[in-house]
């Protein structure tokens, strides 16, 4: 079995190809390929490149938001933590496994001009290709950081919002989610999406490292998830949307028997979900100076 360390590089090499993959036209291309002794699609959280029906990725639900970048969007999300966030205009939003920079665009739009968005990777190759992206849209308000969301290289109590898209299962413990609630202000709050499970999921399936850089196998139940952001501190938690992930026959069967197949899908104690949790840090966040006042009768910036 890999270490925790083990599987975070084999994670981040993961990714890394991810980000500098290109097709014909120069797009990044997201998803995991088959390799040579892979018969099967792996996933890296979004729809392998050769099973169109593989779907994890919500991708559909971006066409219409405001600020979606089709460059920036490496098909790795699990749902739209954004359209949850309460993200306000003058917001500070932090996104946690940023990649190409898709969802930090999004924030972008949502908190404006006078806001500020920041994502924090630990791919070199993803902050190089979400800083081209960034640059490239125009945009000097949004900004990429190299860290380890273990270790957040982040002040204490700078964001109003964070969000996160299917990063915070490939890291299933405490420190994660006390990093979160350290660079939130008091009475931030936070909306994430990830993969979890209800039951136990076949051993030949979590044993399978490509699966735990997809998402899958690393995900832990939403009944422990959900505990460990009480744990951190948290209040209001809160399950904003919730989805059955339907994996398909051609990936189970790598792993299972067809007898083993059909008891799969037919148990109601055995499942994948893709899940988007509000939470809150306790506290009262204060007036940005824009809400004062003296200040609106100068700016008139509507940012509260």
């Amino acid at each position: 079995m890999n270490t925790a360390e083990e599987l975070k590089e084999l994670v981040r090499q993961k990714y890394g190809q991810i980000a500098q993959a290109e097709n014909a036209q120069g797009v990044a291309v997201g998803g995991c390929s088959p390799g040579p002794s892979s018969p099967g699609p792996s996933s890296c959280c979004g729809p392998a490149a050769t099973d169109a029906s593989y779907s994890i990725l919500m991708n559909d639900e971006y066409a219409s938001v405001e600020g979606y970048a089709v460059e920036a969007d490496l098909e790795l999300g699990c749902g739209l933590p954004t359209q949850f966030a309460h993200i306000k205009a003058g917001d500070v939003v932090v996104d946690l496994g940023s990649g190409a920079g898709n969802d930090c665009f999004v924030a972008r739009a949502e908190t404006g001009e006078t806001g500020r968005v920041i994502g924090l990777d630990m791919t070199p190759a993803m902050i190089d290709r979400a800083r081209k992206n960034a640059k490239t849209l125009g945009y000097a308000n949004a900004e990429f950081v190299y860290g380890d969301i273990e270790e957040m290289p982040l002040p204490e109590s700078l964001a109003d919002v964070v969000v996160s898209n299917c990063v915070m299962n490939l890291v299933p413990d405490q420190k994660a989610f006390a990093e979160t609630y350290r660079i939130l202000k008091p009475g931030g709050h936070f909306s994430m999406s990830d993969i979890v499970l209800v039951g136990d999921l076949p051993d030949g399936l979590r044993r399978d490292a490509e699966l735990y850089a997809g998402c899958v196998s690393g995900a832990i139940s939403e009944q422990d998830y959900l505990r460990l952001v009480a744990e951190a501190g948290f209040t209001g938690v809160l399950v904003q949307k919730r989805k059955e992930i339907n994996l398909p026959d051609q990936l189970l069967l790598n792993y299972l028997s067809p007898d083993a197949l059909q008891q799969y899908k037919i148990s109601s104690e055995q499942g994948i979900f893709s899940i988007t949790v509000y939470a809150e840090k306790p506290g009262t966040l204060q007036p940005k100076p824009c809400c004062e006042a003296s200040a609106n009768k100068v700016t008139g910036a509507a940012c509260c």
